[in-house]
């Protein structure tokens, strides 16, 4: 006699993924503490912004680490940058669908343009 097992399989995209789940492991990190406002290596915040201040033209714009983009993925993610990621996503795809509409009235002109 066959048994049924039914399972049920839960997704998520990667937006719900990252307001759902901390992937950053910020457990094993060097954090601010709000009675202190230090990291665990006892730099001050206004210490950190004023290093990375004089630091900022010599980081790298681009790179998977130590860099402004790696820097605003980072914060990003924390802040919960998904509302921007999205409007970004939206915007790319309404382009995209312009650019198609684009194309296909360019290809209706030729047609209809008598050959000199």
């Amino acid at each position: 006699m066959a048994e049924t097992i039914n399972i049920e399989i839960v997704g998520y995209n990667r937006v719900e993924l990252t307001n759902t789940v901390n992937t950053a492991f910020t457990e094993f990190g060097a954090q601010a503490t709000p009675a202190t406002s230090e990291v665990s290596n006892n730099v001050t915040i206004p210490e950190f912004f004023s290093t990375y201040n004089t630091l900022f033209y010599q980081i790298p714009k681009t790179g998977e680490t130590e860099s402004h983009e790696y820097l605003v993925k980072q914060s990003s993610e924390y802040i919960g940058g998904a509302p921007i990621n999205l409007e970004i996503e939206a915007l790319q795809a309404e382009i995209t669908n312009l650019r198609q509409e684009n194309l296909q009235l360019q290809q209706t002109i030729l047609t209809l343009t008598p050959a000199q």
